[in-house]
């Protein structure tokens, strides 16, 4: 093994120099508690705080007091369609509308929600992944409390159509969602300019920690709190603040809105490259997501009779990590249910590989790795019994 190329960034992104730099005072140096506001240290605590939400809030275009922070994305979705629900029990509205290919923490969580007796109707996607805004309109009912749509998707980077989604959200009263986990640091996002009411946010995703994350909410917008017990967060979600972890979150949107343009307009080139590479090296490939309306970093693709798991075993052992379309990794048999949705069979949905770029990959990596790749498929495709039959039936 010769090299080692991490090319799965939309799982996690290696924490920035410059954000652990900036963590580590708050752990020895100014280790207050925020809370505790009647000496220096614990006010320095509450002022980092403070310069980080005001960070965040800049960033999408929201007033800082919008911005709580909470322990992720996973958490702040949770919050959002949780909070939505509970705050219109009684009210009349138990309706919420989502897609097929959002994330479990939406999905999941719709699934319990329906045993309060929440309705949920999930929105079908095209080839591509984009939602149709006509059947949208169609799904939206006058006890609709909610839309939830992803802003990106995490595994085939499609982006939707979120200010044409927030206009029909606004016109109709209805409160509007995003799960911008992925999209954050790679596409613009303005709350207002989007119409949006709800976001959730993930700082690992951009060169941040583990760990924090948040959640925009517009003022007025009617949800219960998360987490009681304590003031923290003006009251809505208790708990003793990780400062360290806030600061870096801060840090890290900081650093993405500094370097905003060079970094997607070279994210979206190498992107373009790789793809490209794939089609013209290897046969028999499915470009999973848009085209072009996708993640600048996000390359997909299905391998026809290959398993996508056997695909990253042998990427792992040229030292290159990916990840794989089919969540058998997660102890599951079943393929990606985004991959699904946008109309895959099964047999062609396990065969897919997710790779996620960051700017230390370089073209020469991606050389590498489409090399790789095409020895690769040319290896499994030679002991397919699957790949075996149809040449034979194409004979």
């Amino acid at each position: 093994m010769s090299k080692k190329l991490y090319l799965d960034n939309a799982a996690t992104t290696r924490v920035r120099k410059e954000v652990i730099d900036e963590m580590q005072k708050y752990f020895d140096e100014m280790y207050g508690n925020p809370s505790s506001q009647l000496y220096e240290l614990g006010r320095k605590s509450k002022e980092a705080i403070e310069n980080a939400r005001k960070t965040v809030a800049d960033f999408i275009n929201a007033d800082e007091k919008e911005i709580y922070f909470t322990a992720g994305g996973s958490e702040s979705d949770n919050w959002a369609l949780k909070g939505t629900a509970f705050a219109n029990f009684n009210k009349g509205k138990n309706h919420i509308i989502t897609t097929k290919i959002e994330h479990h923490a939406i999905l999941h969580t719709c699934e319990y929600l329906e045993k309060f007796g929440v309705e949920t109707t999930y929105l079908n996607v095209d080839k591509y992944g984009l939602i149709d805004l006509e059947e949208l309109k169609e799904a939206i009912r006058p006890e609709t409390m909610l839309i939830s749509v992803m802003f990106a998707n995490n595994e085939i980077g499609t982006i939707q159509p979120i200010e044409q989604i927030g206009e029909i959200a606004k016109e109709h009263g209805i409160t509007f969602h995003v799960d911008a986990v992925q999209a954050l640091g790679s596409v613009r996002v303005d709350v207002k300019k989007q119409h949006i009411d709800l976001l959730s946010m993930s700082a690992h995703k951009l060169g941040g920690p583990k760990g924090i994350g948040g959640m925009f909410i517009r003022k007025g917008v009617k949800i219960d709190n998360f987490i009681h017990g304590g003031g923290q967060e003006r009251g809505r979600r208790a708990g003793t603040e990780g400062v360290q972890n806030i600061v870096g979150f801060g840090k890290a949107v900081e650093l993405a809105n500094r370097n905003f343009d060079h970094h997607v307009e070279k994210l979206t080139a190498l992107r373009n490259k790789f793809i490209e590479d794939i089609k013209n090296n290897i046969p028999e490939v499915i470009l999973n997501g848009h085209p072009t309306m996708r993640l600048p970093n996000n390359v997909n693709f299905s391998y026809k009779y290959v398993e996508g798991e056997s695909i990253l075993l042998l990427l792992d052992m040229e030292g290159i990590a990916a990840s794989s379309g089919s969540a058998c990794t997660s102890g599951s048999l079943d393929p990606s249910h985004v991959l699904l949705a946008t109309g895959l069979d099964h047999g062609t949905a396990h065969g897919s590989i997710r790779f996620t770029i960051s700017e230390e990959i370089t073209e020469e990596d991606i050389d590498f790795t489409v090399e790789t790749m095409k020895k690769i498929i040319e290896r499994l495709r030679a002991m397919s019994p699957i790949k075996n039959d149809a040449d034979l039936y194409n004979k």
